[in-house]
């Protein structure tokens, strides 16, 4: 099974890329995040791969992050998501907001996203809520969101002598569940759960 394939851009649209590696053209299918990624890379990238073999194709979709991959793999365990619909969910957000959003349990963003019902949304949600905090720490863990409010409510918390990482947790928790809370509200409801 191939890992990566590193090599020069020669075609990167949306949809797919086409790496050039040693005179060979490798075609991945990709989402609009590796894309984008790829749309800042400059010289030879690494793509890390999938391969999709079906009884009439065989398909390599690429990624640009190891991470989003892993999350791929996961989506496609899940029956009723295949490869496609794998690649429009990872395409809708971040891998890192995505994984926030499974584990928050929040179905109505993933229904949402085109060829997901209400079924397979929460399907999604039951099958992967668990793992997706086992396989390398999800964001609630990791990283914290980026917005201003977000900012504001952790320095502020900060200054109150309340840990980074603790804030930061809780406040992910917060945001993916409101993301248009104002620093006030975000502050009182965090003073709660910390």
């Amino acid at each position: 099974m191939l890992d990566y394939i590193k090599g020069r851009i020669e075609e990167n649209n949306p949809a797919f890329v086409v790496i050039d590696n040693h005179g060979m053209g490798y075609m991945l299918n990709i989402s609009l995040n590796t894309y984008e990624a790829l749309q800042r890379s400059s010289g030879e990238v690494k793509v890390y791969v999938y391969e999709s073999i079906r009884e009439d194709a065989h398909v390599l979709y690429g990624f640009y992050e190891k991470r989003e991959r892993e999350v791929f793999e996961l989506l496609i365990s899940v029956s009723g998501v295949g490869p496609n619909t794998a690649r429009m969910i990872l395409s809708s957000q971040p891998t890192q907001e995505l994984e926030a959003t499974i584990a928050s349990g929040n179905a109505a963003l993933l229904k949402s996203v085109k060829g997901v019902g209400a079924k397979t949304a929460q399907r999604i949600i039951v099958d992967l809520k668990d793992k997706i905090n086992v396989v390398g720490a999800s964001l609630i863990d990791k990283a914290p969101m980026s917005n201003e409010a977000f900012e504001e409510a952790l320095a502020a918390l900060a200054m109150l002598g309340f840990t980074k990482q603790a804030t930061q947790k809780v406040l992910n928790k917060l945001f993916a569940d409101e993301p248009t809370m104002t620093v006030e509200v975000a502050i009182k409801k965090a003073l709660k759960m910390l």
